[in-house]
């Protein structure tokens, strides 16, 4: 009997130790990290595409990162964290920092446009339009903020803007006042970063995405087609701008030496999507994107402010798995 007893109570705790093995299954600590890296301006539209794939995917924990995207470039390409999916807020910031040495293909989805956003309390709040903006942004007093153009999209195409607006309204000089405005003080990162200064008051107005002013519900000022990036019928005007940025540093340019900078040219706005070559989770990773291609993707990032390029484009289909080749063309 006592035999049989041991004999039991050993097959009882191994059982609970079995139980406790198969929900431990389910805890975040033993589920797959799929890490996903984007630009600060999908961080909304992301969290929610993080939510459906974990619930069709119990095993798997998206694990979120948003910068601006030049810096996501670099991470990818200069440190030792591996990454699955990278989202950009400009599709040559894959092309000209990531391709063809640390991704073979470049998915454009999405776009949008420059707007500046400010609060009820900003200086001018109750002047400001789309003609005399850039005259209220330079009066005495008034703060403006924006974001990092060697680290971020928003801030390179907030210069090209700027530039822009001194052809479009003819005002010679324009943008350089705009741009030395309150020197470096606020400038950040990326345009997120931001967002809080604004609340908070300490900034009155700030260069960013219309998609990501509306998502915060923020005063939003709406830019000509002109200057804002947005539109095709003006590409050959955007051309007219041009910002030098820091380049790849493992890209050999003239005579062998260090690509330095590179020069971006004013154009419309345009997302994309790639996953690293040496992405840990690839077949997850493709999973992930397929999603953001589905209709369901599209429906949450028109329905937070970006407008979808109906179907993605992609350059590269050769090198496309065939689930986001029937997504492409």
């Amino acid at each position: 009997m006592r035999v049989n007893q041991t004999i039991r109570t050993g097959l009882l705790g191994a059982g609970i130790a079995l139980l406790g093995l198969l929900a431990g299954c389910g805890s975040k600590a033993s589920r797959i990290k799929l890490q996903v890296i984007t630009a600060g301006s999908l961080t909304k539209p992301f969290k929610q595409l993080k939510a459906i794939f974990e619930r069709e995917h119990p095993a798997v924990q998206v694990m979120l990162e948003h910068r601006g995207s030049r810096l996501c470039a670099r991470m990818i390409a200069d440190t030792e964290k591996t990454y699955d999916v990278f989202g950009s807020a400009d599709y040559m910031v894959v092309r000209s920092l990531l391709m063809p040495r640390f991704a073979d293909f470049n998915i454009r989805f999405c776009t949008n446009e420059l707007a500046i956003a400010y609060s009820p309390r900003s200086k001018g709040a109750d002047r400001i339009n789309a003609e005399n903006w850039y005259r209220i942004l330079l009066e005495d007093g008034v703060a403006c903020g924006r974001s990092d153009p060697n680290s971020d999209p928003c801030g390179y195409r907030t210069v090209l803007t700027c530039r822009l607006a001194e052809k479009h309204y003819r005002v010679p000089g324009l943008a350089a006042r705009l741009l030395a405005k309150d020197g470096k003080k606020y400038i950040r990162p990326k345009e997120t970063d931001l967002l809080a200064l604004l609340e908070a008051g300490e900034i009155d107005y700030l260069f960013i995405y219309r998609s990501v002013a509306e998502q915060h519900r923020l005063s939003t000022l709406l830019l000509p087609d002109r200057i804002n990036l947005k539109c095709q019928e003006h590409a050959d005007f955007y051309k007219a701008a041009k910002v030098t940025l820091s380049g790849r540093r493992d890209k050999p340019g003239k005579e062998g030496k260090a690509a330095g900078t590179i020069i971006r040219t004013g154009a419309p706005m345009v997302y994309s999507v790639t996953i690293p070559k040496n992405a840990p989770n690839r077949a997850l990773a493709v999973e992930f994107v397929a999603l953001l291609l589905s209709p369901a993707g599209r429906k949450i990032v028109s329905g937070l402010g970006q407008p979808c390029i109906t179907p993605a484009r992609c350059d590269q289909m050769d090198k496309l798995p065939a689930s986001l080749q029937a997504l492409c063309r």
